[in-house]
């Protein structure tokens, strides 16, 4: 095992909670309503890179600070 970079936690209405998964490079946590998908994928290699898909055919990936500046309406989603 290498060096823990980053760690994640999820947590639910229900209680439930898991805390401390610890990773190297990547994680990603995959949610599952009906037949649709939702992907959160964090990398750490060189820059922290942010990937999110819903479904097959719709996604996003850039930097962590490209996706503050996309949620804050600085950069315009194409």
């Amino acid at each position: 095992m290498g060096q823990i970079r980053m760690t994640g936690e999820i947590r639910t209405d229900y209680d439930c909670e898991t805390s401390g998964l610890p990773a190297e490079r990547w994680a990603e946590a995959v949610f599952k309503i009906g037949d649709e998908e939702i992907v959160l994928e964090v990398s750490v290699e060189k820059d922290i890179i942010i990937g999110i898909m819903a479904g097959e055919d719709t996604s996003w990936r850039g930097t962590l600070r490209g996706l503050k500046k996309t949620l804050k309406g600085e950069i315009e989603v194409k």
